[in-house]
């Protein structure tokens, strides 16, 4: 195999890019319509070739195409005489559906410990109050002992939060009855956006995403997002976040390695930093820093860099830009800020040449094998090897079932819990008030039931003992530890 994946042509010369720098990350950019889907596609066809796996979101259903080899056409035949490009051949990609509602792909899921309070208070919406009672309910479920699976754990936490506000707010500060309301809220409306089944168990296994078939090519994971996206982008966006915070967490160091050990895309990038408080902000651009000394390479998908944090923009190697229009004053500013993202190349007008590019055309600027940044070269990009187009949902259902995930994660393991535990603390406290009402003699205009006895003192002492050994030490991932969760 090769070692660099061919993006296209300019001037007669190859445009590649190299496998020893694929970690250093990159930016496809472009206007609705102008080929960044296929740009992905013949990266995400090129990365597979060399052996790295390729995790992808499919937000319009078209990504689907690359399980299925693509369909001669004179085009494409011209196209590939005027880069050139000899060795091509149509051909499928090894792909593996996923789908958070497990319905055109293999469940994927996680915990609400892993996923930790500051990504899921973004995911909320919470202001900072209310951000700050969640983190303490995570402090308290590591004191308590108590595993944050699924939603019901939550809520079933924040319930016996309210109920015991007064003892618990003397160590962990104000819990206000309208915070914990507010998050009770919030977490309705995420169920109701399909979020209960993101969360719980068995949560999805890393090495599922990193896989290479019998040939020893990397497969290709796609998330369908299709509905995800048009229906929660906020929960898309924290989804592919959490997965780059477990990478980096769960990975080792790589070093300067020959290929990446896996390449991500995260499409529809500017949901990641539109919606982010200055401290997630800050959290992903170290992520991002970061996760390259693992050997993930990260490419973000938009319509313009300037959707993308100057601080990021500055990692990013591999800059493929399509056409940008310019109907509003807004619009020049925005292809005045794109043509300066470029390295300068004295013979291209780069500002004029982003509203001249054809479909299919693009500028793009590679690292040398050095990590130089190369001049900006206009560029013919090579077609795709695979489908331009989505399967059909008989294609996909044959591809599901000859999966080698097949069962793996379709059944729901909802084990013993906060949910679970807080229920039997609660018996097992109306149990000792009843026998201690039974055991004393009722006194006229005293209430027995308030204040707790020795027995009940006894069990409540036990029970934080037991669950400070067995929750303190729980991990949720780095963005989490970054934040001083732990």
């Amino acid at each position: 195999m090769s070692e660099h994946v061919l993006v296209g042509g300019a001037d007669g010369h190859a445009v590649n890019q190299l496998g020893r720098m694929s970690n250093r990350h990159g930016l496809i950019a472009g206007a609705t319509g102008t080929g960044k889907t296929v740009s992905l596609q013949i990266l995400a066809e090129g990365f597979s070739r060399l052996g790295v796996p390729v995790f992808a979101a499919d937000i319009k259903g078209d990504l689907s195409g690359l399980a299925a080899a693509a369909t001669p056409h004179p085009k494409v035949d011209e196209r590939v005489e005027r880069i050139p490009v000899p060795d091509y051949r149509a051909e499928a990609s090894p792909v593996l559906f996923w789908d958070l509602f497990g319905e055109s792909g293999h469940p994927i899921r996680t915990t609400v410990s892993e996923m930790g309070p500051l990504l899921l208070g973004s995911l909320l919406e919470l202001n900072d109050t209310q951000e700050g009672v969640l983190y303490a309910a995570f402090r308290i479920a590591d004191d308590e002992g108590l595993l944050l699976l699924d939603l019901k754990d939550l809520r079933s936490l924040l319930n016996w939060m309210g109920e015991h506000r007064g003892e618990l707010s003397q160590a962990y500060g104000n819990l206000a009855p309208a915070s914990l309301g507010a998050i009770q809220r919030r977490l309705l409306v995420l169920e109701e956006q399909g979020g209960d089944r993101f969360f719980g168990e068995p949560a999805v296994e890393l090495k599922d995403l990193m896989r290479t078939d019998f040939s020893g090519r990397g497969v290709i994971s796609l998330l369908d997002a299709t509905r995800l996206y048009r229906d929660s982008p906020r929960l898309y966006s924290a989804f592919l976040l959490w997965l780059l915070a477990e990478l980096f967490e769960e990975l080792p160091e790589a070093g300067d390695a020959a290929l990446p050990k896996l390449v991500f895309f995260f499409d529809e990038a500017h949901l990641l930093f539109d919606q982010a408080t200055p401290a997630l902000r800050e959290k992903i651009e170290q992520v991002v820093r970061l996760i390259r000394s693992k050997g993930v390479g990260v490419y973000f998908v938009t319509q313009s860099p300037t959707d993308v944090p100057e601080a990021v923009l500055g990692q990013l190697g591999l800059k493929l830009q399509h056409a940008l229009r310019a109907f509003t004053p807004k619009d020049r500013k925005a292809i005045r800020a794109a043509a300066q993202n470029f390295p300068a190349n004295p013979g291209l007008d780069v500002e004029a040449t982003l509203t001249d590019l054809g479909i299919g055309e693009a500028l793009v600027s590679v690292l040398d094998a050095k990590g130089r940044p190369q001049p900006v070269q206009r560029t013919l990009i090579v077609p795709p090897r695979s489908r331009m187009g989505p399967l059909s949902a008989a294609e996909r259902a044959e591809l599901l079932s000859r999966s080698p995930l097949a069962g793996q994660y379709d059944t729901v393991n909802d084990r013993d819990s906060a949910y679970e535990e807080l229920a039997r603390r609660t018996e097992a406290r109306q149990k000792a008030l009843d026998e201690q009402a039974d055991a004393q003699p009722t006194t006229k205009g005293k209430s027995t039931s308030r204040g707790d006895s020795a027995g009940v003192a006894f069990l409540k002492s036990a029970a934080r003992s037991f669950g400070t050994q067995l929750g303190r030490h729980l991990v949720r991932g780095l963005l989490g530890a970054l934040s001083g969760k732990r």
